[in-house]
């Protein structure tokens, strides 16, 4: 039960830019490519439209539609719809990758959740969870999954998935140190 909620909350942190990622991605700069822009001022909003390709250090989403709202504190509550939304980024301190796919993501950067809409799909290496709702909250450490988004019914064949690889075992008796090199002097030099 530990490794399941374990492999929860790295896959969905580094679904959502921060804490598992790669750390220094989030102090380079953040390149977005799209279609169209239609920013409002006014309303503190920026839509992008079209072939939407975000990058950012080691991260890259994609969308059809991304939408950035900022609030009078500066929050921003940022909203990507796709055919799917898709996302990887490498996680920090370690050789792997965390990809994930969904209809629609949605992270609000005040209160650091990460929710994941229809057909959302997160995975690790071989690790994988599948739900038609993933939500992470990053200052709780709590993931959830389901067969719907909160406040509706799922259907009845809907179901969660987790897949968890064990990890390999070291060889009987431990790992094998190999044995230490013995150098000599060279013959011809001098001390």
């Amino acid at each position: 039960m530990r490794s399941l909620v374990l492999f929860s909350a790295t896959l969905a942190i580094c679904a959502a830019f921060p804490a598992g990622a790669e750390r220094s991605d989030r102090e380079k700069e953040i390149v977005v490519n799209a279609d169209r822009l239609v920013a409002d001022d006014a309303k503190r909003t920026s839509t992008f439209n079209g072939n939407v390709v975000i990058t950012q250090g080691t991260m890259r989403m994609t969308a059809e539609q991304v939408t950035v709202q900022e609030d009078a504190q500066r929050h921003k509550l940022y909203v990507a719809r796709g055919a799917p939304v898709t996302f990887r980024q490498k996680r920090d301190k370690v050789d792997e990758w965390v990809e994930g796919f969904a209809q629609r993501a949605e992270f609000d950067d005040r209160q650091d959740v990460l929710r994941l809409y229809g057909n959302a799909r997160v995975q690790s290496n071989q690790n994988q969870i599948t739900g038609d709702f993933i939500s992470y909250d990053m200052r709780r450490e709590v993931a959830e999954v389901s067969g719907a988004p909160p406040g509706q019914t799922a259907p009845p064949d809907s179901r969660v998935k987790v897949i968890i690889l064990p990890p390999k075992k070291a060889p009987e008796g431990g790992e094998r140190k190999p044995a230490p090199l013995d150098l000599k002097a060279d013959p011809g030099k001098q001390p």
